[in-house]
């Protein structure tokens, strides 16, 4: 069974930086092109930012163009998003997820695999 896991959340200052990794389970995550969503209280997920299998792609969402990295170690099995200059509004829960077909894609549909999620809140 393939699980995705999350993990480096926490609570942080507005300005401040976090770096989230997320590492699978049952499958090498090198094989698996990655993206990371949020979820804020009382709204749905969305994208943040993905990476192919062999980083030849990245896309983000424009608000976080600029702050947040993503980046892949294939050889430790773990993909990263780095946030800086965080913002109150990152405030989510923010979930990995794992696809063979669609390099960089930022389609919550295209994704078949999930973390459970790991929560960033950013105070002001």
């Amino acid at each position: 069974q393939v699980q995705l896991v999350e993990s480096g959340g926490g609570l942080v200052q507005a300005g401040g930086s976090l770096r989230l990794s997320c590492t699978a389970s049952g499958i090498a995550t090198a094989t698996l092109h990655i993206g990371w969503f949020r979820q804020a209280p009382g709204k749905k997920r969305e994208f943040v930012s993905a990476v192919s299998r062999t980083s030849s792609e990245t896309k983000y969402e424009d608000s976080v163009k600029g702050r947040f990295t993503i980046s892949r170690d294939n050889a430790r099995g773990t993909v990263y998003l780095q946030m800086n200059s965080l913002k109150p509004e990152d405030t989510a829960v923010y979930y990995c997820a794992g696809q063979d077909w669609y390099p960089g894609s930022p389609y919550i549909a295209h994704y078949n695999y999930w973390g459970q999620g790991t929560r960033v809140t950013v105070s002001s």
